[in-house]
């Protein structure tokens, strides 16, 4: 398990996606087209042709989830340090910005500052290997950014991906059956649950028609909250209380 990782050598994350454009109506008809191909296998209707209402209400609910026709706007960390009293706290901070390209730039900056060496090192994350990683992986080469070393993982062995922490993987002690969201866990574990404001199928609304980047900013930092005190779940520790949590000015 993790009983022995340093917290202070982990860097907690997540990130939120929305669609690469407001509506599909917005889409070039090269896009238009390529949804079109997307949408029958999103909405698990194999080979039926779907109208263009369908494509369109698809594109609205499903796309964000998918690097190809989706966006990153934030990516918010938490890093864990000790106070001068050797209290653990934690410092979250958040990369929410309406270019993508220079949110991930930033992002890119800071990793390879701060968190460059995958022997001692690690990034944390609920479901981050099938979600967060790959999506943050595929948006730097659309977006044609070299990848962090923490991020070159493509063709590596899994126990050369051991700087990658999954907080969904380490909890499913060897059954792949099921997913297990992070506010399940919290319920059962004890800890406050995530994200009360509002879900993931509302982030795009948020981005798009209330242009709210400091709540969708918000409200990705409890994601990553949780996940930590999760991980001192997992490492059978005390959890971070309110005045162990710092946020940084956006």
């Amino acid at each position: 398990m993790i009983e022995h990782i340093d917290a202070t050598k982990v860097l907690f994350l997540d990130i939120e996606t929305v669609s690469g454009k407001a509506t599909y109506s917005d889409l070039s008809d090269d896009f238009k087209a390529l949804w079109g191909y997307k949408a029958p296998g999103v909405l698990k209707r194999y080979g039926e042709e779907l109208t263009e209402e369908e494509k369109a209400d698809s594109y609205v609910d499903k796309a964000a989830i998918y690097a190809e026709f989706g966006k990153i706007v934030c990516i918010s960390v938490g890093a864990v340090y000790r106070d001068k009293d050797k209290r653990l706290k934690i410092r979250l901070k958040s990369f929410a910005d309406r270019d993508e390209k220079k949110l991930l730039e930033d992002f890119n900056a800071m990793l390879d500052q701060y968190y460059g060496d995958t022997n001692r090192q690690f990034i944390c994350g609920h479901n981050i290997k099938e979600f967060d990683v790959p999506y943050m992986c595929r948006r730097m080469i659309i977006n044609q950014l070299p990848l962090p070393k923490m991020l070159q993982i493509t063709g590596k062995k899994p126990w050369e991906t051991n700087h990658l922490l999954d907080t969904m993987a380490l909890w499913k002690f060897g059954d792949y059956k099921s997913y297990t969201s992070l506010k399940l866990l919290a319920g059962a574990l004890g800890f406050p649950t995530p994200k009360d404001d509002i879900d993931g199928s509302q982030v795009g609304r948020v981005f798009w028609e209330e242009d709210d980047l400091d709540r969708i900013a918000v409200y990705c930092e409890k994601d990553v909250l949780a996940t930590a005190q999760l991980f001192f779940r997992y490492q059978l520790k005390p959890l971070l209380e309110e005045d162990q949590i710092q946020v940084a000015e956006r």
